[in-house]
C-alpha cells in the first residue's frame, strides 16, 4: 500500500509521508505535463553556498599559482589505492577534462565543462565515464584546501591542462572562472534511446548518413563522448567510422582540422585499459559501501595494469607520458591489423612492430606490449581528408602542437561565454572568433536625448519593442552566448533570418542607425534603448509611469569577428514570446516556448509576465492576433491574464495545428484566437496559478514592474561586463 512500499529485501514496510524517490514523480500522471522544473533548477534552495556569496570575487582573490603547483605536482603522485599509469596521472586527468568538455553540443549549447556537471548522473555514470570518478577522487585534496574559489569545473579542467603542460606540450593557455551547479541539469536532453550503448542505429534515421543522427545530440549513442570506439555499431570499419567523427566533432564545434588534431593530441598520451573483469555497477547504481565509486573491478588488485574502463587495452604511443610525434609515427609507420582485447574488444594492432616501438606495461616496465589504435584512429590513416591533414601534421610537429593546444583550448573553454569570463594570468590576450568577441562601447553619451530622438522618430512602439526583442534572445544561458550585446542582429546570417521579419528589421535599423552614429552610441545600445523607449510608451497608454532601467556600454561587432556557420545554429526556429514557429514541429509550440525561456534565464513567473506582456502589446510575429487577448492592443495591461482565466469564454480547437477559439459562451460568437503557447497558461494547473495572481484587480502595478524587471533581465542577459 502507498507509504508502505519498500524494495529492500526482508525489510519491514514502515509509514513515510514524503515522496523520497525521483521514481515516482507526483505528476508523472499527468497528461502532456511540462517540465517547468527546468526552469528553477540550481537556485537557492539547492545551493549551500552563503547569500551573499558571489563566485566572481572568490576567483578573484585565488592563488592561482599555488593551484597550479598542487595540481602540478599530483601528476607523479602515485595513490595505492588508484595508481598512476607509469607513475604519472596525466592521461587520466587529460581523460577527466575531455570527457567533461566533449558532451557540448553546438545546437542548443548543452553540456560541456562549465558546470561541473561531471560529478552528477548521467554523465558519472555513463559507460564511456568509467574510473573517472577516481580521478575526481584524487583531486579532492585539492579542491579541499583551495576551497570556494577554486570550483570543481575549473579544477578538472584545469587537471587536463597541467598534464599536458607536465607532458610537455606548451598549452595555449587557461582560464579560471567556472561556477559549479549542485545538482544534474535536467533540462538536457540526452536522446531518447532508453539503454546505455544501443545500437547507433537508435539515434539516427540512416546509419549510411552521419547527419541523420539525433538533434542536436553530439554523440552517436547515449553513454559516449562521440563515437564507439569499436566502430559503427560496433563493427571496425574506418571509413563509415570518419564520418560520424566528422559530424560528432562537427556537433561539438570542431572543423576537420580541430578533429585531426583533437584526435591526434589526444592519442599522443595516455591508455585504454581492457581488463577482463566484471566490473561493477556505474557510481548511481552501486551499492553505499562503494562510496559513490562504482565500477568496482574484483580483479583490480592495486595495480595499474589491472584497470578497467573501456574494454579496449594498450597505449596508442610507445612513450605514453610524454607530447611528442609517436602517435603519427606508429600510424604512418605500420600496418594495422584486426585484434581482440583481453576484454574481448575490437581494437587494431600494429603488423610486425619493432621491439623498440613497443610499449611497457603501466605496471612493470620489463613487460612490452602492442600499441593499439581504435577505429577513430584508424579513420585518420583511411579518410582522405584527414589523412592529409595528419601528414601535415606528421611533417611539422610544431603545426601539430600549435593546433593542438589552441583546439584543447577552444574545446575546455566553448561554453564560458565572452573573455570578460576569464580569470587567472593564463588568460590569452588574442581574441578568437569562437569567443564571439565584443568592441568595447561608448557609454559616454547622453542617454535621454538618444531617447528623444527615438521617439520622435516615426517608429512604433511595437517595431522598437520586436527589434529590441529579437536582438537579444538569441541569448543561451547554456554556453552564454547570443544576445542584445554586439548587434549581430544587423549582420550575416541575422538579418536574415525569417523569425527577425527582415522587411521590418530593415527599416528599423535604418532609422536607429544614424541616432547611433551621431549620440556616438552604439547600434546594440540604441536597439535596446528603442525597445525601452516603446515599452515605455505602452507603460504610459495603460496609466503608469515607469522608466525602464538601461545600462550603456554596449559595443558593435564586426563581421570579421562574427563566425556565421556558429551562428546558425542560434537561429529561432520558434518563439513563444512572439507566438511564432517557423513550421509545425513533433514538439509541441508551448513546449518549444519553454525551451526557449530556459535558454534565455527565466523562471515560470517571468515567463508567462512576458508572454502576457507581448501579447497585449501585439508583438506578435506578422501582426498575427493569436493570443491578443485584449481590446486595447499596444498598451500594457493584464487583459490577456484576465481573459485568459474568465469563465465567459469557451475554448474550441479549429485544427490539429494547435489553433484555437474562444468564443462567448451565451452567444457563441468568436471574440479572440489562440494556439497551444497562449492557452497552456489557462491549463496547465501550475501556470494558471501564475496567471491567476496577475488577473487579479489588484496586481495591475506588480504585472508591470514585474514586466518590466523580466524584459531589463532579457536585455541585460549577455552584459558580463556589468558584473566582471
Amino acid at each position: 500500500m502507498d507509504g508502505n512500499d519498500v524494495n529492500a529485501i526482508g525489510g519491514c514496510p514502515v509509514m513515510h509521508g514524503s515522496n523520497t524517490s525521483v521514481e515516482r514523480p507526483v505528476t508523472s500522471w499527468w497528461p502532456k505535463s511540462l517540465n517547468l522544473d527546468i526552469l528553477h533548477q540550481h537556485g537557492a534552495r539547492t545551493n549551500p553556498m552563503d547569500v551573499d556569496y558571489n563566485h566572481r570575487d572568490a576567483v578573484k582573490a585565488l592563488d592561482y599559482e599555488a593551484v597550479k603547483t598542487d595540481v602540478k605536482a599530483l601528476m607523479t603522485d602515485s595513490q595505492d589505492w588508484w595508481p598512476a599509469d607509469w607513475g604519472h596521472y596525466g592521461g587520466l586527468f587529460i581523460r577527466l577534462a575531455w570527457h567533461a568538455a566533449g558532451s557540448y553540443r553546438l545546437g542548443d549549447g548543452r553540456g560541456g565543462a562549465g558546470t561541473g556537471n561531471i560529478r552528477f548522473a548521467p554523465l558519472n555514470s555513463w559507460p564511456d565515464n568509467a574510473s573517472l570518478d577516481k580521478a575526481r577522487r584524487l583531486l579532492w585534496p585539492i579542491k579541499k584546501k583551495h576551497g570556494n574559489a577554486l570550483s570543481w569545473a575549473d579544477l578538472i579542467i584545469l587537471s587536463g591542462t597541467i598534464a599536458y603542460d607536465s607532458m610537455g606540450l606548451n598549452t595555449f593557455g587557461f582560464g579560471f572562472g567556472r561556477e559549479d551547479i549542485w545538482g544534474p541539469e535536467i533540462d538536457i536532453n540526452w536522446g531518447n534511446d532508453s539503454v546505455l550503448l544501443a545500437p547507433t542505429d537508435e539515434r539516427v534515421t540512416d546509419i549510411e548518413d552521419a547527419n541523420s543522427m539525433y538533434n542536436p545530440l553530439a554523440a552517436s549513442h547515449m553513454g559516449l563522448i562521440y563515437v564507439n570506439p569499436e566502430g559503427v555499431n560496433g563493427n571496425p570499419n574506418p571509413a563509415s567510422t570518419a564520418k560520424y567523427v566528422r559530424m560528432t566533432f562537427l556537433r561539438m564545434a570542431m572543423n576537420d582540422e580541430e578533429t585531426a588534431a583533437l584526435t591526434v593530441g589526444g592519442h599522443t598520451v595516455g591508455k585504454c585499459h581492457g581488463m577482463e573483469a566484471n566490473i561493477g555497477p556505474a557510481p548511481e547504481e552501486a551499492s553505499m559501501s562503494e562510496a559513490g565509486f562504482g565500477w568496482n573491478n574484483p580483479n583490480f588488485n592495486g595495480k595499474a595494469n589491472t584497470a578497467h574502463t573501456s574494454g579496449l587495452e594498450g597505449a596508442w604511443t610507445t612513450n605514453p607520458t610524454q607530447w611528442d610525434n609517436g602517435y603519427l609515427d606508429l600510424l604512418f609507420g605500420y600496418e594495422w591489423e584486426l585484434k581482440k582485447s583481453r576484454a574481448g574488444a575490437w581494437q587494431w594492432e600494429p603488423v610486425n612492430i619493432a621491439e623498440e616501438h613497443k610499449v611497457p606495461d603501466a605496471s612493470d616496465p620489463s613487460i612490452k606490449h602492442n600499441p593499439i589504435m581504435t577505429d577513430a584512429d584508424m579513420a585518420m590513416k583511411v579518410d582522405p581528408i584527414y589523412r592529409e591533414i595528419c601528414e601535415r601534421f606528421h611533417k611539422d610537429p610544431a603545426y601539430l602542437a600549435d593546433t593542438f593546444s589552441r583546439a584543447w583550448f577552444k574545446l575546455t573553454h566553448r561554453d564560458m561565454g565572452p573573455k570578460v569570463n576569464y580569470y587567472g594570468p593564463d588568460v590569452p590576450p588574442e581574441d578568437l572568433i569562437w569567443q564571439d568577441p565584443i568592441p568595447a562601447g561608448n557609454a559616454d553619451y547622453d542617454a535621454d536625448v538618444v531617447k528623444d530622438k527615438i521617439a520622435n522618430s516615426g517608429l512604433t512602439a511595437i517595431e522598437m519593442v520586436n527589434t529590441a526583442w529579437d536582438s537579444a534572445r538569441t541569448f543561451r544561458s547554456s554556453d552564454k552566448r547570443g544576445g542584445a550585446n554586439g548587434a549581430r542582429i544587423r549582420l550575416s546570417p541575422q538579418k536574415d533570418w525569417e523569425g527577425n521579419e527582415p522587411t521590418r528589421l530593415d527599416k528599423v535599423l535604418g532609422i536607429l542607425t544614424p541616432i547611433a552614429l551621431d549620440a556616438g552610441a552604439s547600434l546594440a545600445d540604441v536597439i535596446v534603448l528603442a525597445g525601452n523607449v516603446g515599452l515605455e510608451q505602452a507603460i504610459k497608454a495603460g496609466g503608469h509611469i515607469v522608466e525602464v532601467p538601461f545600462e550603456k556600454g554596449r559595443g558593435d561587432a564586426t563581421e570579421e569577428q562574427t563566425d556565421g556557420d556558429s551562428f546558425s545554429d542560434l537561429e529561432p526556429l520558434a518563439d513563444g514570446f512572439r507566438n511564432w514557429q517557423k513550421k509545425i514541429y513533433a514538439v509541441s509550440p508551448e513546449e518549444l516556448m519553454l525551451d526557449r525561456a530556459q535558454l534565455l534565464g527565466l523562471n515560470a513567473a517571468e515567463m508567462l509576465v512576458l508572454v502576457g506582456g507581448m501579447r497585449v502589446l501585439g508583438a506578435n510575429y506578422g501582426e498575427s492576433k493569436h493570443g491578443v487577448f485584449t481590446d486595447r492592443e499596444g498598451t500594457l495591461s493584464t487583459d490577456f491574464f484576465v481573459n485568459l482565466t474568465s469563465m465567459a469564454y469557451s475554448w474550441h480547437p479549429v485544427d490539429d495545428d494547435g489553433f484555437y477559439e474562444l468564443r462567448d459562451r451565451k452567444t457563441g460568437a468568436v471574440k479572440w484566437t489562440a494556439t497551444s503557447a497562449d492557452l497552456v497558461f489557462g491549463s496547465n494547473s501550475i501556470l494558471r496559478a501564475y496567471a491567476e495572481v496577475y488577473a487579479q484587480d489588484d496586481n495591475a502595478e506588480k504585472f508591470v514592474r514585474d514586466f518590466v524587471a523580466a524584459w531589463t533581465k532579457v536585455m541585460n542577459a549577455d552584459r558580463y561586463d556589468l558584473v566582471a
